[in-house]
């Protein structure tokens, strides 16, 4: 018989607890925590990030044995990472075009949208959580185990890809090589016109996108013109929508320049195939006007290189009697410039091309902040009961092509063409509104001035 002493007998399976522990510590950490705040918006619908949650997970099991300073680093870095990511998916920006584009962040004032705020605390809260938990061992060896997070972390990341699937072509839209251009400049003759016999107008409109199966947006949108007697009586009408890739600029380098593209290369070098340019050789006067400040996203340099002369932005329109409006891109009251715009043409001694790119908006629309929006039923009680978000963007859309409309079919108001598009379609991040829009067009408006008595040609 044998004897069983202290030396032989089998420990017991506190290794096997502790390992189990770890594992469900780490779990904690890398694949719920990490990624729970994101998840919760797959049911309002959000860009995918299906390979963030697992490049998040093999970190977790790359550094598991680090320090604790090496784990909370790779930690909150892999969350900064996503977020950056997820809101680079909202805006159809790359991660490279997002990270070029913070350096301009002291220019915007995120803490007048309590969606950013509630994302902030949100960002802070998992950070704390993560400190208290990394400091935590959360090591564990086994290979059953390490086969178990990497099987946890890629079915996380499945379910991701699925909640997702009737959203795709929605996010992270950059054009693919060989992509087929087109543009509303393009499509719309309006260059074409640039005899020397009138102006030309080009109002590129700050997240309009084209609606899509809603036919009450299909209404509204651009009704304020369409609707209109006096302008109808100078005006031809066509309509059409134009393809866009990524955001506000690249829309703009679409419009000015009739090509893919953004604005990084145009900061140190002149481009002389640009809309502006061509027509400043042809003997026009260009000029740019935007609601905001001059140096977001550089434009007082890029502006330039592309052919424009003058430049006026939200001091100068201030300066000239805009009200200023807030939002998280304070600036001037869009409302007010179509004022502007008439005056500076009836004082014009040349033909002139004037572009206008639109500020108030540029999503998130908050309440308040003198933007005219709390009471957008009075531009459709179906919009605010139904899309409360829409309905407040699309009052901006009122606010601006009803002061259009009045400057425009006045009897002193030059003779002028006048093209209106979108940029890109609205980035809301929730299914339910952003659904609404088209994922892959903006709509544009056409206004051909009619022949006078005297008559231009055509």
């Amino acid at each position: 018989m044998t004897t069983l002493t202290a030396q032989t007998v089998r420990p017991p399976f506190w290794g096997v607890d502790e390992q189990l522990k770890s594992f469900g510590r780490w779990l904690l950490i890398w694949v719920v925590l990490a990624n729970a705040g994101f998840a919760v918006l797959w049911f309002s619908g959000a860009p995918p990030r299906h390979m963030d949650i697992v490049y998040t997970g093999v970190l977790g099991l790359i550094v598991m044995r680090a320090s604790f300073w090496i784990r909370y680093a790779a930690f909150a870095g892999a969350l900064i990472y996503s977020t950056l990511r997820f809101i680079g998916g909202l805006f159809n920006l790359d991660i490279s075009s997002l990270l070029y584009s913070l350096k301009f962040f002291a220019e915007i004032k995120p803490s007048n949208s309590y969606d950013y705020i509630a994302a902030a605390i949100a960002i802070v809260m998992v950070l704390g959580i993560g400190w208290r938990l990394l400091k935590r061992n959360i090591h564990f060896s086994r290979p059953l185990l390490i086969a178990g997070a990497g099987g946890l972390f890629f079915t996380l990341a499945g379910v991701d890809l699925w909640m997702g699937k009737d959203m795709r072509g929605h996010y992270f839209r950059a054009a693919p090589a060989g992509a087929t251009f087109d543009s509303a400049t393009n499509g719309s003759g309006f260059v074409a016109r640039a005899d020397g016999q009138r102006h030309l107008i080009l109002i590129v409109v700050e997240a309009m996108g084209l609606p899509q199966n809603n036919p009450e947006m299909s209404r509204l949108m651009f009704a304020p013109l369409l609707q209109d007697k006096a302008v109808q009586a100078k005006f031809d009408f066509s309509r059409g929508s134009a393809p866009y890739y990524n955001s506000t600029t690249a829309g703009e380098i679409r419009e000015l320049c009739g090509r893919w593209g953004d604005y990084y290369d145009l900061v140190d070098r002149k481009d002389e195939n640009c809309i502006p340019a061509k027509l400043a050789a042809k003997g026009y006067e260009t000029l740019a006007m935007h609601s905001f400040t001059p140096n977001f996203f550089a434009r007082e340099k890029w502006y330039p290189n592309v052919g424009f002369q003058k430049m006026a932005f939200k001091s100068d329109m201030v300066a000239e009697g805009s009200e200023k409006c807030g939002g998280v891109f304070p600036g001037a009251c869009d409302r007010d410039i179509p004022r502007q715009i008439s005056a500076r043409l009836k004082s014009a001694e040349k033909p002139t091309f004037l572009y206008w790119l639109t500020l108030n908006s540029h999503l998130p629309v908050p309440a308040g902040l003198n933007l005219n929006v709390d009471n957008c039923e009075r531009v459709s009680p179906l919009l605010k009961s139904d899309y409360p978000q829409i309905c407040r963007q699309f009052a901006i859309y009122d606010d601006i092509f009803t002061a259009l409309a009045s400057e425009i079919s006045a009897a002193d108001f030059p003779e002028a063409d006048i093209l209106i598009v979108g940029d890109h379609m609205p980035p809301y991040f929730d299914r339910h509104h952003r659904t609404q829009f088209n994922p892959a067009k903006v709509p544009w408006l056409y206004l051909k001035h009619k022949p006078t008595v005297q008559g231009a040609s055509n």
